[in-house]
């Protein structure tokens, strides 16, 4: 599946995977959920949950590194910047042929353009913060934060994943 293609689901995945609220019982129901499935299939990841400016939800799972949180950190500023998924965002400069460094002169100690942070968008108000996994691949860590929403929101996964590589 081409870069195009992965493109074109991602910007379906962030028009439709809405929240109706982001509050800390939200977050904390999103970040126990992607825990738990991070547990059942024996993930090390990190998990972070935000409001910009504001973290509601951090898990680090068994076998993850210092490293996972910075990783977080560099992607969920993307999706600040952005208001894309990082993983959108590194798509997009892959096509490009351009990294954020190039085109935009951001630093790559604080913008990381790899799957895995996705926009939280609360109705009317836009987006609003971020849901991040970092320890996986970055295409899995993006479909595991697609698979967690779509599990809260009652949507069919199956409908909005990203096609098979």
């Amino acid at each position: 599946m081409g870069a195009t293609k992965d493109l074109e689901r991602l910007a379906v995945q962030e028009r439709e995977l809405h929240l109706p609220k982001l509050d800390a019982q939200t977050a904390w129901e999103l970040g126990l959920r992607l825990r738990t499935m991070a547990a059942e299939r024996g993930l090390a990841v990190v998990i972070d949950i935000r409001r910009f400016g504001q973290p509601l939800f951090y898990a680090a799972m068994d076998g993850t590194t210092a490293d996972n949180p910075e990783w977080v950190r560099r992607k969920s500023n993307v999706v600040a910047r952005f208001h894309r998924s990082s993983y959108a965002v590194g798509l997009k400069e892959k096509v490009k042929k351009e990294t954020l460094a190039e085109g935009q002169g951001l630093p790559i100690a604080d913008y990381a353009t790899h799957g895995g942070s996705f926009p939280l968008v609360v109705g009317e108000a836009g987006i609003v913060g971020s849901v991040t996994v970092s320890g996986l691949p970055m295409r899995a860590d993006h479909e595991l934060v697609v698979e967690a929403l779509c599990a809260m929101l009652g949507r069919d996964y199956t409908e909005l994943k990203l096609a098979d590589e």
